[in-house]
């Protein structure tokens, strides 16, 4: 179903891809399904879904992926790591994922076990990176291929062509879309945008967009990722810890005219980590335009 689609961004289509993580307990479960249920009418390119460091939520990720995919009838996409598997171990994943009928996967190094910052060791006999890992998928099956990219830099490359370098592995992998870690200054990611091109790379590159939901945190999670917090996002955070509502509507504009100022510049689709919060990504998208076609048969 085809919807004219007016807002922030102009007249355009806004395409959008949402994020969640598998749940732990009962209660995050209700809260998964909830908030997938809530943002799926949104008629999103896909949702994906999250694998825990060293390979920690393999089941519950592969098990989320099909209910989504099966239940709800959205296109879903896995996320798949390198960290603490063999090659013929992820292989079996991967064959899993084709056998249940699942045609995208997000490849991706993975963050040791001992978590971010650890230095990473290739596990033995497994992958050694993305770009790897990207070609293995594509000798088992015809799959979409999403890979990330880092507008500042991966905080372990030697040097941003360091990077560059890398994608470009990731593409001739077989690489078919690169999500970028969020980054608030929107001058970072279109020059990003633009040497990516200038390298000869032309997937596509699909912002990724962080609602800050808990700016203490976001600090701490920024840092272990390499993504820097502009001062004026500082500022408009000032006071508000007690003040959630407020905090929310903050961010929720933030992200919006992000989205709005980057969709001028030629992006036309933003992948979401909704951290499993559909409230806050639905008013963004509503003020992108994004209206729901469909209501959700779970």
């Amino acid at each position: 179903m085809t919807t004219e689609r007016a807002g922030l961004a102009g007249t355009k289509p806004i395409r959008a891809s949402f994020e969640f993580f598998p749940p732990k307990t009962e209660a995050m479960e209700t809260k998964l399904w909830s908030s997938v249920e809530r943002l799926g009418p949104l008629n999103p390119e896909f949702v994906s879904v999250t694998y825990g460091a060293g390979g920690t939520t393999r089941a519950r990720t592969h098990e989320t992926v099909k209910r989504i995919q099966n239940e709800m009838g959205l296109q879903a996409a896995a996320h798949l790591t390198c960290v603490g598997a063999t090659r013929e171990q992820v292989d079996e994943v991967i064959r899993a994922y084709w056998r249940a009928g699942i045609r995208h996967i997000v490849a991706l190094r993975g963050d040791p076990p001992e978590g971010v910052g650890a230095a990473y060791q290739p596990f033995p006999g497994g992958y050694v990176n993305a770009a790897d890992l990207a070609a293995g998928i594509r000798r088992i099956g015809d799959f979409e291929i999403s890979v990330g990219a880092y507008p500042e830099k991966h905080p372990e490359s030697a040097s941003f062509d360091a990077d560059l370098e890398l994608l470009k592995a990731k593409v001739d992998a077989g690489a078919t879309r690169a999500i970028t870690q969020f980054a608030f200054d929107s001058e970072v990611i279109m020059r990003f945008r633009d040497k990516v091109r200038a390298s000869g790379i032309d997937i596509p590159i699909v912002p990724g967009v962080m609602p800050v939901t808990n700016f203490t945190s976001l600090r701490r999670f920024a840092a272990g990722c390499g993504a820097s917090i502009p001062d004026w996002l500082a500022h408009l955070f000032e006071k508000l810890e007690d003040d959630p509502a407020t905090r929310n509507s903050v961010a929720i504009s933030v992200a919006a005219m992000q989205c709005a100022t980057l969709r001028n510049e030629g992006f036309d689709q933003f992948h979401f980590y909704t951290l499993n919060r559909a409230d806050m990504t639905y008013a963004i998208c509503h003020l992108l335009g994004m209206r729901p076609t469909a209501v959700l048969e779970s």
